[in-house]
């Protein structure tokens, strides 16, 4: 009897350790497929920053492909300064608008079209992302956009412009950006604004440096900063440099933008080149844009 009860327990034993054994192995196996996936796939970072534009100038972010995004971005007059305080309600008398329309065509290409009653300008636009940041099998540290701009001043003033080419502006800019941590964001914009024909009798190319980034300070809002820095040997006489700070706020399918700023103008060849109001002389608007998207085409769950 012992002997049985012997053999049965050192059986139970051998069995309990082989299958242990099992276990382990197909554990071990299973980690290393995963890790395996890890490696073989590349993970793209997203939500860089929470829509297409940082405030007034273009972030790395996309529109997605199928969607149509809806802006309204909105200046007021200047809360303070020579032309604000009480009588003009703080800056609320005078406003500047642009609306836009931006479209995905596909995950790394969107276009886009705006008319603004600054010099009541009409501009086009298709940003192009040629680096994306991401992990895994591809490996990026950057996020890196081009995005060439034209404008065309349709202003009735045939004395300033006699000829249509005199009404034409162009912007090159790259977009570099990175984002370091699940709140913290930022990027860095080279550009070249031409003006075919500058009344200001400044220079026809103007060379910019801007910077700009985004702090999140919960889920749905964030803390934006951007500047846009003329290089002297080109910047425009009697200009000055664009410094915008703001909060947005995501609100399902909308985008709040909230900002204060030293500039009326919402695109690159007019608040970059053509700024002349001054934070230390009060010179300061507040504003918002409005971002709401449209599913247009359905969505495709293909990885790309």
């Amino acid at each position: 009897m012992r002997k049985k009860l012997l053999i049965i327990t050192t059986s139970f034993f051998m069995a309990t350790s082989s299958f242990a054994q099992d276990t382990t192995d197909i554990s071990k196996m299973l980690e290393d497929e995963l890790k395996a996936n890890d490696i073989n796939k590349t993970y793209y970072t997203t939500a860089t920053f929470k829509t297409t534009r940082l405030i007034d100038g273009h972030s790395v972010e996309n529109t997605a492909p199928g969607v149509l995004d809806v802006k309204i971005s909105h200046r007021f007059g200047t809360i303070g300064g020579s032309n604000g305080g009480a009588y003009n309600f703080f800056g609320l008398d005078n406003a500047t608008m642009r609306l836009g329309f931006d479209y995905g065509i596909t995950h790394t290409l969107m276009i886009g079209i705006g008319r603004s009653t600054s010099n009541k300008t009409f501009d086009a636009f298709f940003k192009l992302k040629i680096l994306r940041q991401s992990t895994g099998k591809r490996k990026m540290p950057i996020t890196l956009s081009y995005v060439p701009t034209i404008g065309v001043i349709s202003f009735r003033d045939t004395s300033l412009y006699k000829f249509f080419s005199s009404r034409v502006n162009f912007t090159h800019q790259l977009i570099i950006g990175r984002k370091f941590t699940e709140g913290l964001s930022l990027q860095i914009m080279p550009t070249l604004v031409h003006r075919n024909y500058p009344v200001d009798r400044g220079p026809n190319d103007v060379y910019a440096f801007g910077i700009g980034g985004r702090q999140k300070l919960s889920k749905r809002t964030s803390f934006n900063a951007e500047y846009y820095y003329q290089i002297p040997s080109t910047k425009v006489p009697g200009t000055v440099n664009v410094l915008s700070l703001g909060f947005d706020i995501e609100t399902g399918g909308h985008v709040f933008q909230l900002h204060i700023t030293n500039s009326s103008s919402m695109t690159e060849s007019n608040f970059i080149t053509g700024n002349k109001g001054s934070w230390q002389k009060g010179d300061i608007l507040f504003g918002f844009n409005i971002s709401r998207v449209f599913n247009v085409v359905k969505k495709h769950t293909k990885e790309w």
